[in-house]
């Protein structure tokens, strides 16, 4: 298009508002989640995972798969696991972690146990099974080395058994496990905490983060967490977002069954190795049990507890299936991940996202009003994959800028713009091209349409280049042909020389007849004007003569030409009556090209130039000088010049011609005519020009001129 006006503007600037605040809405919320999980996976993709396992501030043990087919858990309840699990504990505390935070919850004890079992229940049979567990809760409770878990379950929460909320000291060691789902039901965020009448609880993932630092979470009014002077990002509040890593190995992950052989042979360096300022996380890794779709879900890996192993060889069967979800003990401490190492992601509000929705939209809809629609959805691509990218790199940082929703926007307002165009803008341009394509030039309308504005009078002043071209002979043929035949004919030389006319950048002015008038250099403006002018008029010349040999149209009448090329100031522009006018060209170098045209037929000549077209066009043509000649209308003297190729593309014969004719014109203006025969008389037979000037030298040799006589060729006629 080349521009665009007021109206158009409006109207984009519309639709980008409109598709912006649309896709800002929390109707499209389901992309800003989806956002996320695109960044997560091209994170980890591209820049791989950002922090060695080895350094992870939490690691997970794991009732795993391995942990349920090996003795002495093989075939038992987890319920009656509750001892093992507190040798694990007390290990894996004597070795330096800072807390164990229980993900998994056991709400009953075997010793709450109300099946008959003889004369007795079968809790009254094992009655201190769980003293061991208990004591160990207990005792690092007290020490703030236990949390357990809890979770909020509509009006039934799921809470440990009695037994253990009074080793833990009731609600003082227990946290919630919820987790906060979006609309999608996908996990990519965790509450920091939880109303408790009038109290706020941290959750789970923020105590354990809170007390491997040794501080206490703060918690302002409006609900805003400070961890260790790390104001913890929220923008939904009371959540922070996940930034996950990508894989299955970020966060080291040690099997129960393992740590419990470990502990039975009481490799206790192995435990100090290994979980010394740890966050120690419990839960289950199974594939069928407490699974979540998180964040992760298009970067995941195959689970699996490959930690270091202490005792027990590596099982040897595992999964090898990568799954979209993850066990939601691994949301937990990747939260805490992210609390300590102060890189919990930093999500824009609702307002900043929905301004690069707009600004998105605007580019892509001012797109569609520059470009093609084809080109307009490439520049919208190129656009989506340099946002893509940007997007990326600043998710690397923590930052999540909205990816799929500008998208989103950017993509129904090309689509909307284009829709524009085709109905309202480019409607009417289709309607003035329609209506001008037969009367402007393709470059004055195109001119309009960047302006849109309609013709109007005026003109400017500018150099250009004029061709005035005609056809030799016109009336001799025209007389033996009927008026249908002659129309044909015309129209066929015209439409052939017009074509050439154009394709070097020419504007033809006018049809005079048989004469046409073109202009280079205006109205669009062409440092080379004159020569494509030049150019232009070789090879009209060169069609002229191909037309001669194949037209049918010409019915065997063999056309000649005149070209006169002149180069000066003139004013162009729309020129005529207010109520109707014409793009044109007036002044006086309009004049001396049809005088040039005209005074081919004096010196039997196709093409001639003025001197300034010769200087403008430069030495890319083989040039020779014709005469100085006085037109008529015009005092001064112009010196003529005829181009007879282009350099390279010169003929032998066309070479000789005009190293002839130089010598003969030297030794004319020289009033040497004897030389100056002696020159033409070489050419004359084959080249016009020098058989004319042969003439003359004759003429001057038989009578010479007096002494008052200049080398100037007055034409009496046009």
């Amino acid at each position: 298009m080349g521009g665009i006006g007021r109206r158009d503007f409006v109207a984009a600037l519309h639709i980008a508002l409109a598709a912006g605040v649309l896709f800002s809405t929390p109707t499209f919320d389901v992309l800003r989640g989806l956002s996320l999980d695109v960044l997560t996976a091209l994170r980890w993709r591209i820049a791989g995972s950002s922090h060695d396992p080895a350094a992870s501030p939490a690691v997970v043990v794991a009732l795993d798969e391995e942990t349920y087919q090996t003795p002495p858990f093989e075939g038992t309840p987890n319920v009656t696991w509750t001892r093992e699990i507190a040798r694990v504990i007390g290990a894996v505390i004597e070795g330096g972690a800072s807390v164990i935070g229980f993900d998994i919850v056991f709400p009953t004890s075997i010793e709450q146990s109300q099946i008959p079992f003889g004369e007795e229940t079968l809790g009254a049979r094992v009655r201190g099974f769980d003293r061991d567990f208990l004591q160990t809760l207990a005792r690092n409770a007290r020490a703030g080395k236990i949390v357990l878990g809890q979770v909020q379950h509509s009006d039934h929460p799921i809470i440990p058994s009695p037994g253990q909320r009074v080793a833990v000291q009731q609600q003082r060691n227990i946290r919630f496990l919820n987790a906060h789902n979006d609309p999608d039901d996908i996990v990519r965020r965790l509450p920091l905490w939880f109303q408790a009448g009038e109290s706020r609880v941290p959750s789970m993932a923020l105590e354990l983060a809170a007390r491997a630092q040794g501080v206490t979470p703060q918690i302002d009014g409006d609900g805003n967490v400070d961890l260790a002077g790390y104001r913890v990002p929220a923008d939904i509040p009371n959540t922070v977002t996940l930034r996950f890593e990508g894989g299955a190995d970020d966060i080291p992950t040690f099997s129960l069954a393992d740590l419990r052989a470990c502990a039975e042979k009481d490799d206790k360096e192995f435990f100090r190795r290994h979980f010394n300022g740890k966050v120690v996380l419990l839960g289950t890794v199974l594939d069928v049990e407490d699974r979540k779709l998180t964040s992760k879900r298009f970067a995941t890996g195959v689970e699996g507890s490959r930690a270091a192993r202490c005792a027990l060889p590596p099982p040897k069967s595992e999964s090898k299936f990568v799954r979209d979800s993850i066990s939601g003990v691994y949301m937990h401490a990747t939260a805490v991940n992210n609390l300590i190492r102060r890189e919990a992601v930093t999500e824009l509000g609702r307002m900043p996202g929905g301004a690069i929705a707009v600004a998105f939209s605007l580019a892509a809809a001012l797109a569609a009003l520059l470009l093609a629609p084809v080109s307009a959805a490439l520049a919208l691509a190129g656009m989506i994959a340099v946002w893509t990218g940007a997007a990326t790199a600043a998710f690397t940082q923590s930052l999540a800028l909205p990816l799929l929703n500008p998208v989103a926007a950017g993509a129904l307002a090309l689509v909307a713009t284009v829709g524009y165009r085709f109905i309202v803008s480019d409607k009417d341009k289709r309607l003035l091209r329609k209506s001008f394509a037969l009367y402007l030039a393709p470059a004055v309308i195109e001119k309009m349409m960047v302006s849109h504005k309609p013709p109007e009078l005026g003109g400017e002043s500018r150099t250009i280049t004029v061709f005035f071209s005609d056809v030799a002979g016109f009336s001799s043929f025209s007389e033996k042909l009927t008026p249908n035949e002659l129309v044909a004919l015309m129209n066929e030389y015209l439409s052939a020389m017009t074509d050439i006319v154009e394709e070097e950048g020419g504007f033809v002015d006018k049809y005079i007849g048989d004469a046409i008038v073109a202009v280079f250099g205006a109205p669009l403006d062409d440092p080379q004007h004159a020569t494509h002018a030049v150019w232009a008029a070789l090879k009209c010349r060169a069609r002229l003569e191909e037309l001669n040999r194949t037209a049918v149209a010409f019915k065997g009448f063999k056309l000649g030409q005149r070209i006169g090329l002149n180069s000066g100031e003139a004013l162009v522009g729309n020129i005529g009556s207010r109520r109707r006018f014409n793009y044109t060209v007036m002044g006086d170098a309009v004049n001396l090209a049809s005088r040039l045209e005209g005074a081919n037929k004096y010196f039997g000549s196709s093409i001639m130039a003025a001197q300034t077209t010769m200087e403008l066009a430069g030495p890319g043509f083989l040039w020779r000088e014709l005469d100085a000649i006085r037109v008529k209308g015009r005092a001064q003297p112009v010196k003529i010049y005829e181009p007879l190729a282009e350099v390279g593309q010169e003929t032998p014969e066309q070479a000789a011609h005009a190293q002839a004719y130089a010598e003969g014109l030297a030794a004319w203006r020289e009033r040497d005519f004897a030389s100056a025969m002696i020159a033409f008389s070489g050419t004359a037979e084959a080249d016009p020009p020098a058989a004319m000037f042969l003439e003359r030298a004759k003429a001057y040799a038989y009578k010479p001129p007096g002494p008052d006589w200049e080398p100037v060729n007055t034409l009496e006629g046009k």
